[in-house]
């Protein structure tokens, strides 16, 4: 298991190591951080919210962008294909996401995008 830190979160990577693919926890203190934009050609990923609530942003190479919620009070799991860019803001502070990576995290499987890339706007409040 690895940790790792910076200004968006607190992350505990690869939890059970053992496993095909990856599980990971990130703990986001801050709700003023957006982490966006990326995707993956090979993996997907499966989010649940353990604790808070999350604004997910899920965006098509197109410039389609879909928002999905992710809370503690309304628990679902959120699977996210290869070829969609996507990314995350806390709602709260403290919030906790984990997820399932059917493939160990590889930087040559991941493309990013800048924030705003697709015109989205992060301040829209869950409704």
């Amino acid at each position: 298991m690895k940790f790792n830190e910076d200004d968006r979160a607190q992350r505990l990577i690869d939890i059970f190591p053992d496993v095909n693919g990856q599980i990971n926890i990130s703990y986001v203190n801050s709700t003023s951080h957006v982490v966006a934009w990326h995707k993956h050609n090979i993996q997907t990923d499966h989010w649940i919210c353990l604790k808070g609530s999350f604004k997910v942003g899920l965006a098509t190479e197109d410039g389609e962008v879909k928002w999905e919620y992710l809370s503690d009070k309304n628990f679902k799991t959120l699977t996210i294909p290869p070829g969609i860019y996507h990314g995350y803001k806390a709602l709260e502070p403290n919030s906790i996401l984990m997820y399932y990576l059917t493939h160990k995290y590889n930087p040559d499987d991941e493309i990013r995008a800048e924030v705003g890339q697709f015109l989205e706007d992060w301040n829209i409040k869950n409704k």
